[in-house]
């Protein structure tokens, strides 16, 4: 069955192949901005440049979380009812005041991640393009898969096709180019500027653009983005059934499950778990199956 553009369920579609969905006008950003803005308009408060070093637990339940201001050295103490935590798992299990047992801890000691650079690069033009009846138009794609193995470039983003917002000049491109990679690796330390500049070159060598038509660049390094499924990982029941028995307290999102979801899904689990909250639930299992189910698959069966 075909859908219509306007179908923006798109049930039968392939999931890598999804044709449309809601992408907020300034980026995903913008979104969480006004998440932000309703917490505060509620009379919520959100605290920013805090990094946690220690849980305060009562047997099987979390009572406050200790951390640290990075602008003023101090160290707060916050206490709560209910606890939710998208930190890496390897960080979190160190972070317990009662230890937990030495295997379970072999086990977070033995997660692997891989870590994340992105570089932003705006350009006049690219020398690939698409062919149109009016003629000659930027290319419709919003991520390019890079398979070329001279290059360490892994993906690029095309922000303009996410949305028009995205760039202040609209005759002007605004790209994104992702490197996965360790913090081991060379490229994790190299300046802004040089990586930069490796981006421009690793672009105008696989011909997408010429050097001489970037006109801006900015680069961010994102550590643990990626929880991998190697190392421990095959054992990471114990690391569940360990912080399950804290009832109040709810491993959530990416790497708070080390689990490698898309961006609703880890909103997903944090919806699940307030409404656990509400009805009083203490078991987890719901949260722990979410994107495990059968109709996520990349391709689907088509019914007979």
């Amino acid at each position: 069955m075909k859908h219509s553009s306007s179908d923006i369920g798109q049930k039968g579609t392939e999931t890598s192949l999804i044709e449309q969905f809601l992408y907020p006008k300034f980026g995903p950003g913008q979104m969480w901005d006004e998440v932000a803005r309703r917490i505060k308009e509620k009379g919520g408060e959100i605290l920013t440049g805090y990094r946690f070093e220690r849980i305060i637990t009562e047997g099987w339940q979390v009572r406050a979380l200790q951390a640290t201001d990075s602008a003023t050295g101090r160290t707060e103490t916050f206490h709560g009812d209910y606890f939710f935590s998208t930190a890496p798992v390897q960080e979190l299990m160190r972070s317990f005041d009662v230890a937990p047992p030495r295997d379970v801890l072999e086990v977070s000691d033995g997660l692997v991640y891989r870590d994340f650079i992105t570089v932003g690069l705006l350009v006049r033009s690219l020398r690939i393009h698409d062919d149109t009846p009016r003629g000659k138009k930027l290319i419709g794609d919003n991520w390019i898969y890079i398979q070329e193995p001279d290059v360490l470039l892994g993906r690029l983003q095309i922000f303009n096709n996410w949305s028009p917002f995205m760039v202040a000049d609209r005759a002007n491109t605004w790209l994104g180019l992702e490197y996965f990679c360790n913090q081991s690796d060379e490229i994790w330390s190299l300046s802004d500027e040089r990586m930069a500049a490796l981006a421009a070159e690793e672009l105008t060598k696989i011909g997408i653009i010429d050097a001489t038509e970037v006109l801006d660049s900015t680069v961010l390094r994102m550590e643990k983005t990626y929880p991998a499924y190697f190392g421990t990982y095959d054992r990471f029941a114990e690391i569940r059934r360990h912080v399950d028995r804290y009832t109040n307290l709810f491993l959530i999102g990416r790497n708070g499950m080390h689990r490698y979801n898309n961006q609703d899904h880890s909103m997903l689990t944090a919806m699940m778990a307030v409404d656990d909250i509400i009805a009083g639930k203490t078991d987890k299992t719901g949260l722990w199956e979410v994107n495990t189910e059968m109709d996520y698959h990349e391709a689907k069966e088509t019914s007979k």
